[in-house]
């Protein structure tokens, strides 16, 4: 047992260290888990042999994810992006797949071989990807948008994908693998079976996952639900994707089809959400388990010997993948900046290329000495994913955000007002029916398409433009207007709008939107005359219903968030120099620690003020209206 502890408390040790200094470094979880395999593997020694073993045990994580991608599928949202979904997301896997197998091909490989390959390929980093656009506020742009589109797309294409390798398996390699393909047969239910009864067994089998899914899996929800005990209904979830992947796994198909099939059948379950919340961590877990592994068994030994091939391959898959994706933006009409950041986000291999590298060696598609340097190129790719955003950043942006240039041709603005509203998402929103209410004439901007069209609907008239840019700020009237709103959501681009409004024309009023009190403190730094918390005054309101909830008199709960107020408005300004001296930075410096540990004791010290308890009749009563 003490080996076993000593290897667990290893590979949990490297993750613990590596995967949050990727995050901080911005180069993502995954890249995170796989450089502590590769320092806990090739470079150090500290695991061996049973790498191999957990990776078989940590690939159920992969199952899982599909399990949970399945439950998030929704079919009239996927109805609704069909064209992005199945027009990109299809010709991408198709012509990358294409490509790839070509390319495999012409340098020697069986075309079984190749296809499998062009496959793997085919797919890119859905953790890296997402985490990256969320990270840099990417996501809503339209290159976002369209770049998740075909990342669900991939993922969903991993499941015939899956289906189809073991199809694919080349007679030199089963009769190579010999003696160890037998120990690893196990439970078999078709084996020996003629073409039309293995045919019956598996639909009879995909149709039980689909029936039970639907009549079976809420009884036995309910029944366990019942107990109390959640540990239970934790059991309950993992016993059925344990269940579902052993029944594909002996019908010979995948058991991440399985899974995500389950997945789809319980996405409307009033169960789905604490399915979900039971089985993500272990998802999480298992996957990460799956890439520190994939990381400690990379052999250097082969990157030594064949570096040029490595890297060749490595930068001929992006330079392949980017030219695909660049036509694909080109004929769909993503142009500009976000067909850039469509181009060069998706052009690295992904997390599943492992997956369906190990699968393939698995199933005799793929020799071991070639996976062995594919999985140095799958490797590779991804690590050079945040050059390609950095590209993205210093090359890309800068040329399409330069004076008079913008992504995407702005609307000709036609109407002028005294207040000028930046950003109309459900902040801006709230504030232009406010105004509007009031007949107060108002101009809106927004660089979101979508958000455009949904005031427009409620018939707010606005137009389409980056709001930060001086020369459609002046078209919309900022020379005359009194009150500017800037509820745009990037951060970086509010504070530099603010600054440059309030340092070319001061005598407008600009009333701003922050995301915490760091984005507050830098757009009062910028000049900004009123910042507004987006979260504040409702979280206020809720905190004062938990007062109330938990026993406090409705009044004194009122008092209370009164005085929060107070106590908050009168540290504020020795708050906000502090946070100067600090280099713009929420930071619990000793300084500013010290100020905001005294402004709790405040805090502590009003709340705990004696105050008389009201009279009944000084307590208002409500009573219905009259008709």
């Amino acid at each position: 047992m003490t080996s076993y502890f000593i290897q667990a408390f290893i590979y949990l040790l490297a993750a613990v260290i590596a995967v949050p200094l990727a995050k901080r470094y911005g180069l993502g979880s995954v890249l995170g888990y796989l450089v502590a395999g590769v320092v806990i593997g090739p470079v150090l020694g500290l695991v061996g042999q049973e790498t191999n073993t957990i990776q078989h045990f940590a690939e159920f994580g992969v199952v899982m994810m599909l399990f949970l991608i399945g439950m998030e599928i929704d079919p009239k949202a996927l109805w609704a992006m069909k064209v992005r979904l199945l027009g990109m997301g299809g010709l991408q896997v198709i012509l990358t797949a294409a490509a790839g197998m070509g390319v495999a091909w012409v340098l020697g490989l069986q075309w079984q071989t190749a296809l499998t390959v062009g496959l793997i390929f085919a797919l890119s980093s859905t953790a890296i990807v997402l985490q990256t656009l969320d990270e840099k506020g990417l996501s809503k742009t339209a290159g976002g948008r369209n770049a998740f589109s075909v990342l669900l797309f991939q993922d969903i294409a991993v499941i015939p994908m899956l289906a189809l390798i073991p199809l694919l398996a080349l007679p030199g390699l089963k009769d190579s693998a010999g003696s160890s393909s037998d120990l690893e047969s196990g439970l078999n239910l078709v084996s020996g079976l003629p073409g039309w009864a293995h045919a019956l067994v598996v639909v009879g089998a995909m149709a039980a996952v689909i029936v039970g899914g639907f009549y079976l899996s809420r009884p036995l929800f309910r029944y366990v639900v019942k107990s109390g005990l959640r540990e239970v209904f934790t059991a309950t979830a993992l016993m059925l994707v344990i269940g579902i992947a052993a029944l594909m796994s002996v019908v010979n198909l995948s058991p991440a089809l399985g899974a995500f099939l389950a997945g789809v059948v319980l996405a409307n379950s009033e169960f789905r959400h604490e399915l979900e919340a039971n089985i993500e961590p272990f998802k999480g877990l298992l996957l990460g388990l799956f890439f520190i592994t994939v990381g400690a068994g990379i052999n250097f030994q082969v990157l030594a010997d064949e570096w040029g091939t490595v890297v060749s391959l490595g930068v001929a898959v992006i330079a392949v993948k980017a030219l695909v994706l660049l036509v694909i933006a080109q004929v769909f009409s993503v142009r500009r900046s976000d067909g850039w950041l469509f181009t060069l986000g998706l052009a690295q291999a992904g997390e599943f290329g492992f997956v369906l590298l190990t699968y393939s060696v698995q199933n005799h598609v793929i020799p071991v000495e070639i996976s062995q340097i594919l999985s140095l190129v799958v490797a590779l790719s991804m690590f050079l994913t945040p050059v390609l955003f950095i590209v993205y950043d210093r090359v890309v942006l800068p040329r399409y955000r330069g004076p008079g240039n913008d992504e995407q041709e702005a609307d000709a603005i036609d109407e002028q007002a005294p207040v000028i509203v930046a950003g109309v998402g459900r902040f801006g929103q709230i504030v232009c029916r406010l105004l509007r209410a009031n007949n107060v004439p108002i101009v809106v901007l927004d660089h979101e398409l979508e958000q455009i069209e949904n005031v427009r609907q409620i018939h707010i008239k606005s137009f389409f433009g980056d709001a930060s840019r001086p020369d459609l700020l002046e078209k919309a009237g900022i020379k005359q207007a009194r009150l500017l709103v800037v509820a745009i959501d990037d951060r970086d681009r509010a504070v530099k709008m603010v600054k440059h409004v309030k340092h070319f024309f001061p005598n407008v009023w600009v009333l701003a939107r922050a995301f915490d009190r760091g984005h507050g403190y830098q757009l009062r730094e910028a000049g900004a005359d009123d910042v507004m918390s987006e979260t504040y005054h409702s979280a206020l309101e809720l905190g004062g219903h938990a007062l109330t909830a938990v026993g406090v008199h409705p009044m004194r709960a009122k008092q209370m968030t009164w005085a929060f107020v107070e106590n908050e408005q009168a540290h504020e300004e020795e708050l906000f120099e502090a946070w100067k001296e600090i280099e713009q930075g929420i930071t619990f410096s000793p300084r500013y620690g010290e100020l905001f540990m005294k402004l709790e004791e405040a805090l502590s010290s009003t709340m705990h003020r004696n105050w008389e308890e009201p009279r009944p009749e000084d307590v208002p009563v409500w009573t219905p209206p009259a008709r």
